[in-house]
């Protein structure tokens, strides 16, 4: 810039413009401007580069206006195609597979899935592990489709809602206590046996109990002795031939001893009562039992 002085004269005379006397440069100069230079080429290179590894993440994680990747935003809220992997506890109200799959949770060790109240307190545990599925909680209980329960376990009892329990293991079922059920059934084709190897067996009803074979026989072996007894009834043998194999014959001894034998006598209602044996027959049917 050049700094100019006027010198005002009168008319007639004639003087000389002086020289400039100053010049003053605007400007950066020399090493600055360099350095200038070099920093403005340096930020448009980050801001290349910046641009550039954007556009290769979005690339990468699948950025899209929906979602990232597998993962997508909709109105009822998150869906996850293919496998997913979580590093860190997943809080969810809903999980839902896809229509056509099934929904699938794999772990490397233990698959545990808890259920919380407003403290913060474990109400509910499942604990799926490589051995053994174990659950913790207060009860637990199977459902059907239409919501029938089929199988429910508490602290008191557990209770199958089904309307047929089969056992199809090669030696049955082993109860350790009492059983409570309305109906001992064997599959068809199918012998049922009620064994106890080394204790007694007891069945009690308050109205009677029912043993029906309609195409087979009924047997009852005990290693001792076999008891029916009635307290306040009647016990009634109906069938058509009643036969008892094995019991002792009264034999003819001296001066008619009956060697501690009795004889099995049957009225004619029925009813059966002992007689001491003798060398003949000595049931009478008028008998005094009979009346």
């Amino acid at each position: 810039m050049v700094r100019e002085q006027y010198t005002t004269t009168t008319p007639g005379t004639s003087l000389e413009r002086p020289k400039n006397e100053y010049v003053y440069k605007i400007g950066i100069y020399g090493w600055r401007k360099r350095c200038l230079y070099l920093f403005v080429l340096l930020l448009l290179i980050i801001l290349v580069v910046n641009f550039s590894l954007t556009i290769w993440i979005l690339k990468v994680m699948w950025f899209s206006p929906t979602g990232m990747g597998h993962l997508r935003v909709t109105k009822e809220g998150l869906r996850l195609e293919g496998e997913s992997e979580f590093l860190f506890p997943l809080y969810a109200k809903e999980i839902h597979s896809r229509v056509d799959s099934s929904l699938l949770l794999q772990s490397t060790h233990n698959v545990t899935v808890n259920a919380r109240n407003s403290n913060g307190e474990v109400t509910g545990r499942l604990n799926v592990g490589p051995k053994m599925v174990e659950f913790h909680g207060q009860q637990f209980q199977i459902n059907s489709k239409d919501g029938k329960p089929l199988f429910t376990v508490d602290e008191n009892e557990v209770v199958i809602g089904t309307d047929k329990l089969r056992v199809t293991g090669p030696e049955g079922a082993l109860f350790e206590h009492s059983v409570e059920t309305p109906l001992v059934k064997a599959e068809a084709f199918k012998q049922l046996r009620l064994e106890s190897p080394t204790r007694s067996l007891s069945m009690d009803a308050p109205r009677g109990i029912n043993i029906k074979a309609q195409a087979g026989n009924i047997e009852a072996l005990s290693q001792m002795d076999i008891k029916l007894q009635s307290s306040d009834g009647v016990l009634l043998l109906d069938a058509e031939t009643v036969r008892l194999p094995k019991l002792p014959e009264g034999t003819r001894g001296g001066s008619g001893i009956s060697q501690g034998l009795y004889e099995i006598c049957v009225c004619p209602d029925g009813k059966l009562y002992l007689s001491v044996a003798g060398v003949g027959s000595t049931c009478q049917e008028y008998s005094r039992v009979c009346q």
